[in-house]
């Protein structure tokens, strides 16, 4: 349920090369146009991918994403502007920096292999592996259920280059898609196919030494540190979602008639419209309050709070949303199909046990931490 109506701020980006692709574009062609038309760079501080998440920059090409496509042509371009592409430039070989500047231009995608066949979001339990052999880096393993996977001129691919669950004993490697051993397989998912989900095998990749992607026993720590950005990166996608599935529910129940006059004029229905409008403006209020700690200093705790509260705000709003619209909610590309995608809020970048576990463990510095004083006024 593209919005196409959003209203764009005076003076704001020129979103002329989204506005020429159909509603029903698939990632990898949104990305493309992302690419051609400058428009990526405005992720990031200064326009530079190492520099950082743009607060506001990545709201707004987030937002102008999701007002435009769907879900899943969503997902494809989140994943490649708040993980796989900062990952990426943490490569200083000319491999790497090739695949940033092709990736930037929007003439490839870039995949990020992190969770594994056996381990999904433990990553310390992760098999798929890289050897050294002479100069030669030799990976093997297998990597299901990855956004960009069928499209990606490269894989970033997180693998152990010794065994144990240390956090020092994973690396990341660029692999490139076309190399002799990679096997990719489309995932059976019609709500996923616009992201290019799909699975991946390494059946003894060689790839050069210089593939490796920042140092080498870095890998967790590069890893959380920009998944810390995917997780703002998600909840400010929620904000938007909810935001827009709310305008288009309004404007439903303000339509549908009932009675002498619409489903609008009940008040049973307003109030469970109001409810959600509640949990969106808490949802927006977070981001506001960790946003700025997640870009500028990585803080995990604040990003896992966002990412438990997108999900539990997104998976409520859609719900209450999907009722509200009735019968009509079943047509193709309506809430019930948007719905269905977004239960991905609550699994995709950790799932909500998760991240709620996360908060667990900082219990007591979150308690410990002191009240506002503007608060308390």
């Amino acid at each position: 349920m593209p919005d196409t109506s959003r209203p764009e701020r005076p003076g704001g980006p020129d979103w002329t090369a989204l506005d020429a692709l159909p509603a029903t574009a698939s990632g990898d062609r949104v990305w493309a146009a992302l690419g051609r038309g400058g428009l990526t760079a405005r992720a990031y501080r200064d326009g530079s991918v190492g520099a950082g998440a743009d607060l506001d920059g990545l709201d707004g090409l987030l937002a102008a994403v999701d007002a435009r496509f769907s879900i899943a042509a969503t997902l494809s371009v989140s994943v490649q502007l708040a993980t796989a592409l900062p990952v990426l430039a943490a490569g200083t070989a000319p491999a790497a920096r090739s695949a940033l500047k092709e990736a930037l231009a929007g003439r490839t995608a870039v995949s990020l292999a992190a969770s594994d066949v056996t381990a999904g979001t433990d990553l310390t339990a992760l098999r798929t592996e890289v050897r050294t052999e002479d100069d030669t880096l030799v990976v093997t393993g297998g990597k299901n259920w990855i956004a960009n996977a069928t499209t990606a001129g490269h894989h970033l691919v997180l693998a152990r280059h010794r065994p144990g669950r240390h956090f020092t004993h994973f690396t990341w490697v660029l692999v490139p898609a076309d190399a002799p051993g990679v096997a990719v397989t489309p995932a059976d998912s019609a709500l996923f196919a616009d992201s290019g989900a799909g699975h991946l095998t390494f059946d003894g990749v060689r790839v050069g030494r210089d593939q490796v992607v920042g140092r080498a026993g870095f890998g967790l720590p590069l890893f959380a540190r920009h998944i810390a950005t995917e997780r703002l990166a998600g909840a400010q996608w929620g904000v938007s979602l909810c935001r827009r599935t709310l305008r288009n529910t309004r404007r439903h129940l303000a339509a549908r008639a009932h009675g002498d006059g619409t489903l609008w004029d009940l008040e049973s229905v307003r109030q469970r419209f109001a409810r959600c409008l509640l949990r969106l403006r808490e949802l927006q209020a977070l981001v506001a309050e960790f946003g700025e700690p997640v870009v500028s200093r990585y803080d995990t705790t604040a990003a896992a709070t966002l990412k438990a509260a997108a999900g539990a705000t997104v998976s409520e709003v859609l719900a209450e949303c999907g009722q509200l619209w009735g019968a009509a909610g079943f047509t193709t590309g309506g809430i019930q199909e948007v719905r269905a995608q977004a239960a991905l809020f609550g699994i995709g970048g950790g799932a909500n046990e998760v991240v709620l576990g996360a908060l667990a463990d900082a219990a007591e510095s979150i308690l410990a931490e002191p009240a506002r004083p503007d608060v308390l006024r």
